[in-house]
């Protein structure tokens, strides 16, 4: 076996491995939101009918969605959506440079979940069972 083959065989598998570990390491925002856990976590618990609140039910559903890999192109696309409209009206305000406002995670999130958008959800995956 090749490298190359090896690397063709395994690209699908490492694209589901990294599509968990985005959607987790999201999902994870979304419960800090909604649930306030864990403790001490910023921004901790919000109120539900809010622009956070919002953002925590995109953020803990589309994060489930994603992890489970289904309808996973859609899901993040609008996922990325959100991580740009919440790195321009909370990062970017607080100056120029991702470093500094404390946005690099909002823009690593955009555009891990713009990739996933075009390159779908990978072989371990609901989108994969059912031919999408």
């Amino acid at each position: 076996m090749t490298t190359t083959s090896s690397i063709t065989t395994w690209t699908p598998r490492i694209l589901s491995i990294f599509r968990v570990a985005t959607a987790l390491l999201f999902l994870s925002h979304g419960i800090v939101k909604l649930f306030g856990f864990p403790a001490g976590a910023a921004p901790g618990q919000v109120p539900l009918f809010t622009l956070f609140g919002l953002a925590g039910v995109l953020e803990l559903v589309g994060g489930l969605a994603v992890m489970l890999g289904i309808f996973t192109r859609p899901i993040a696309f609008v996922l990325s959506g959100q991580m740009a409209v919440a790195y321009f009206m909370v990062h970017a305000p607080m100056g120029f440079y991702p470093v500094l406002n404390m946005g690099e995670l909002a823009i690593l999130f955009c555009f891990n979940f713009l990739y996933l958008a075009f390159a779908g959800a990978g072989a371990w995956s609901i989108d994969a069972k059912r031919g999408a």
